[in-house]
């Protein structure tokens, strides 16, 4: 985490002295001050500021050094527990097949997300349930 906060803090300066640099460049080219650019360009400085300071007061909040920063580290030890997915299980992608023609419906035609939107449902309620018939019943 340590080299994201340094990455982000260098691309934060990068950001703030490219503002001022494409500032007046399009001064100096067409008098005026470009307005979109400037103003995109420092808020990309002020996002990467954020980040970089939230990840900081993480982790000095956190007390601990993490795997990553660690010389002696294995992969092992920065592998957490993601949790428990059943690899036989269809309901993922008829879950995503539902949410894929709803976005359709979406940009497409809002019609078309009425006849996605019980799928969805549908594979919700059985990827939720699964373990509670056939097979797999606890």
């Amino acid at each position: 985490m340590k080299t994201n906060i340094v990455v982000l803090w260098v691309m934060a300066v990068y950001f703030f002295v490219l503002t001022a640099v494409y500032t007046v460049w399009a001064i100096i080219d067409t008098g005026v001050v470009e307005w979109i650019g400037s103003i995109a360009i420092g808020l990309s400085g002020i996002l990467a500021t954020f980040i970089a300071f939230y990840l900081q007061v993480q982790l000095r909040n956190q007390g601990g050094v993490l795997p990553e920063d660690r010389l002696d580290a294995d992969i092992d030890d920065g592998d957490p527990e993601l949790g428990f997915y059943s690899p036989w299980s269809w309901w993922p992608l008829m879950l995503a097949a539902g949410a894929a023609i709803a976005m359709l419906g979406f940009s497409v035609g809002i019609w078309v997300a009425f006849y996605a939107i019980p799928v969805v449902l549908i594979a919700l309620v059985g990827w939720s349930y699964e373990y509670y018939r056939g097979y797999f019943a606890r």
